[in-house]
């Protein structure tokens, strides 16, 4: 072993695993914009900015585009989009083990290690029966889907682009990532039957956690499910039919978005489809722009609370706010302990969620005042642009070509800390320092 390599390793072992995985993730942007800048990746010249953005945007399967996918890039430039958005989507590590599986070679403790901060784990147990979970269902679930996808694609598109368009946007699906090769989107399916099941399902799977979906796939009752996956599905079944709801009541009448479509059944497609979209996906059925505000103010909120922890989606998560709400409650019911389905949730679990909600606050507070300060664009489209990149949703009132150079590096620094956040957080969140002086209690008047 050389001297350099030695000293690399000394140094990376005191390095905290979160950052290294940032790192990781801020070289496969690195990467995937050179290989989108190649000669063979794209039809049209196309800057290193638009290169960075883009793969910037893949990797944390956001979804905001400043390129025409399906025209501005080739088929290998296509194919490097679906590979960036799978390593975002899937994970760095998660990816790094089942190649390491495959070839029959050891992880490691070290490996293990980061593995669990890349999937958000508080201990090592069943690490590996997890990351074969996370195999299944992401195998079965993309080729089932593009399967399905096929039925409508092929016959329209024929065999061959059929089946990629069909490939891709189940990898996008799954992924949370929102990336169309379509011109405009998925407005033209916007009451087909299979785009409006198969998508949906897709990304809610995805979305939802790898954890949640190995407590259903390995135990057999709602009993004996972790507290994790009760709360994180009570979260979404709840989340779901609100956001599908209120945009059926707000947008029934507009005729930019649902009024267009004559008959109610239509109408009801396309809002089932915008409201389990919102919180992360990123996928648009109909116009965005043409959304009334109270609607957009309505996405913003979805895309802030986002998907599932483990999962492909981004925001604060659904498990932060449940738990937010349940210590609201029991502040006002003056409860000294918060508990939910037989099970009490610890005081560090709770001094977490303040954290990462306030940072999380900070944070698209942040964004929005520099795009603001630095763009001459309504209030309301540089929030919904910024919500959207930090809940990775993709979703845009077309403000997204209009971003000068600096407003893209706002953008593209709040996509990133919205997908790898929580990894660097982590370590800091979850240090514990023991106090050596105990100070007498004081008052604050609060409120």
């Amino acid at each position: 072993m050389t001297r350099p390599f030695r000293h690399m390793r000394r140094h990376l072992a005191g390095t905290p695993p979160p950052l290294i995985l940032a790192a990781l993730y801020a070289l496969l942007v690195v990467l995937g914009a050179v290989a989108l800048k190649l000669p063979i990746s794209h039809t049209v010249p196309i800057s290193w900015s638009d290169a960075v953005f883009t793969s910037t945007s893949a990797v944390t399967v956001t979804g905001l585009a400043v390129l025409d996918t399906g025209s501005d890039l080739t088929l290998v430039g296509q194919v490097v989009l679906a590979f960036l958005i799978q390593m975002g989507g899937l994970g760095l590590m998660t990816f790094a083990v089942l190649i390491l599986g495959a070839l029959g070679l050891p992880v490691g403790i070290t490996g293990t290690l980061y593995l669990r901060e890349d999937l958000n784990q508080n201990s090592m147990y069943q690490l590996t029966r997890l990351v074969a979970t996370i195999l299944k269902v992401v195998l079965s679930c993309e080729i089932v889907g593009a399967a399905l996808l096929g039925l409508t694609f092929i016959p329209e598109h024929g065999w061959a682009r059929g089946a990629w368009e069909s490939i891709f946007h189940s990898i996008s699906a799954f992924n949370n990532a929102g990336f169309s090769t379509f011109p405009d989107g998925l407005v033209p399916y916007a009451t087909n039957p299979v785009v409006n099941t198969v998508i949906p399902a897709l990304f809610i799977v995805g979305g939802i956690g790898y954890v949640v979906l190995n407590d259903i796939f390995t135990r057999k009752s709602w009993r004996h499910w972790s507290l994790h996956s009760k709360i994180m599905l009570l979260g979404t079944a709840v989340l779901i039919p609100w956001s599908v709801i209120m945009f059926a009541v707000m947008e029934w009448h507009n005729p930019g978005t649902l009024a267009q479509h004559d008959s109610a059944m239509a109408r009801l497609a396309v809002s089932w489809f915008q409201g389990v979209t919102t919180r992360t996906a990123g996928f648009n059925t109909t116009d965005i722009s043409a959304l009334h505000d109270s609607t957009s103010m309505l996405f913003i909120s979805l895309m802030l609370i986002g998907g599932g922890p483990t999962s492909t989606a981004g925001g604060i998560k659904v498990t932060t706010f449940v738990v937010m709400i349940i210590a609201t409650v029991a502040f006002f019911r003056r409860q000294q302990q918060l508990h939910a389905f037989g099970r009490s949730i610890a005081l560090d679990q709770v001094l977490k969620v303040m954290a990462l909600t306030a940072i999380s606050a900070t944070l698209v507070f942040f964004g929005i005042f520099l795009l603001a300060a630095s763009h001459d664009g309504e209030f309301l489209d540089v929030s919904f642009e910024v919500a959207s990149a930090f809940g990775t949703v993709g979703l845009s009132r077309g403000y997204t070509g209009e971003l000068s150079p600096f407003g893209r590096a706002v953008i593209m620094v709040i996509m990133f800390l919205g997908r790898v956040g929580p990894l660097t957080l982590g370590f800091f969140l979850a240090t514990q320092t023991t106090p050596r002086v105990r100070y007498p209690e004081g008052r604050i008047f609060l409120g």
